[in-house]
């Protein structure tokens, strides 16, 4: 397992976006923005059960980010690696979290009736970042 360079760690406490790629069963990659946040060992991002960011990391847990400095945006960095975990537990209170941070919010205003909120955890294998 790798871990996030001290140097980009920064960029987990902006509104920095990250870009997700998954690949689905055909092989067909997907890119899509997610907020980001780390806990310490894995980034973690939020959806919701039943998307097809959901469906896509259950049947292949291989993941890419890349996540841009909002300040310069020719800082960035890549993580390689793999879905750990997709929990519910604690699900909500981290959409808010991230709510707050991204749209400065204390609740995630986007949440549909009887949405089912999910943290996927990503354990980083490759990380690279540029400068």
């Amino acid at each position: 397992m790798a871990t996030i360079p001290e140097k980009y760690r920064d960029l987990f406490t902006k509104k920095a976006f990250a870009h997700l790629a998954t690949v689905g069963r055909d092989g067909a990659p997907q890119v899509t923005p997610v907020w980001v946040d780390w806990d310490g060992t894995h980034v973690r991002f939020n959806t919701a059960r039943g998307r097809v960011k959901d469906r896509k990391l259950r049947n292949n847990p291989r993941v890419a980010l890349s996540i841009q400095d909002p300040d310069n945006p020719y800082r960035y960095l890549q993580v390689m690696g793999r879905v750990v975990e997709m929990t519910e537990n604690g699900a909500d209170p981290h959409i808010d979290a991230l709510a707050k941070r991204y749209l400065g919010q204390d609740r995630y205003p986007f949440r549909q009736p009887g949405e089912v909120r999910v943290t996927v955890k990503v354990s980083p294998e490759r990380v690279q970042g540029m400068g």
